[in-house]
């Protein structure tokens, strides 16, 4: 499993925006990208200084990186006035994690 984390310093008058063209435009796109687990858009605690970060996770190297670049473009075609500024970007194999299927409600609870 590898994952992609993007942070973005943006206007913070513009997030609501900014998640509307994730919501409707950049998850419909990303999610048919080959080995798609999950996108998650992070409200850090700082969306009033502007701070943004997203997390997207693939079974493998491969769609972790096209994430990357899809974002980018998705980015500069779409949203390039509101996030004019690259972001820091993280990628790499996960090497250690834990689910608790039974709160996602994969698993029955064992009584």
């Amino acid at each position: 499993m590898h994952v992609a984390i993007r942070r973005y310093q943006v206007d913070p008058a513009s997030m609501d925006e900014i998640i509307r063209h994730i919501n409707e435009g950049f998850i419909p796109i990303i999610k048919d990208v080959q080995g798609f687990l999950a996108y998650y858009a992070l409200d850090t605690g700082d969306f009033v200084k502007g701070v943004f970060a997203s997390v997207s996770v693939f079974e493998d190297r491969e769609g972790a990186e096209e994430s990357i670049n899809m974002a980018a473009d998705y980015i500069r075609q779409n949203l390039a006035s509101l996030m004019p500024n690259p972001p820091e970007t993280t990628a790499g194999e996960v090497r250690a994690h834990e689910l608790n299927l039974t709160k996602l409600g994969i698993r029955e609870v064992k009584e």
